[in-house]
């Protein structure tokens, strides 16, 4: 599976490089683990409803949530900083 980030999502990612080395470290496993089972694992991964139906969310931690979906073979991280938002 390939790995993609949408423009706000790097963003994201690239905060959690400068700022929390930690929760970047577990973020990278959570997307690892993600490319590895879409839909299952670490996290609790959990389809969301809504304006944001067709994506999922794990937890990084208790503020954080890695948002993504999935198209043709390609993981899509929409967002990996707070909770989600339309």
């Amino acid at each position: 599976m390939n790995l993609t980030f949408t423009p706000s999502g790097w963003d994201d990612y690239c905060w959690f490089q400068q700022h929390n080395r930690k929760l970047l470290q577990r973020l990278n496993v959570l997307i690892q683990e993600t490319l590895r089972s879409p839909f299952s694992g670490m996290g609790k991964p959990e389809p969301l409803r809504g304006d944001l139906a067709g994506y999922w969310s794990r937890r990084v931690n208790d503020e954080h949530r890695l948002v993504y979906c999935v198209k043709n073979d390609t993981l899509i991280v929409i967002a990996c900083r707070y909770h989600y938002q339309a």
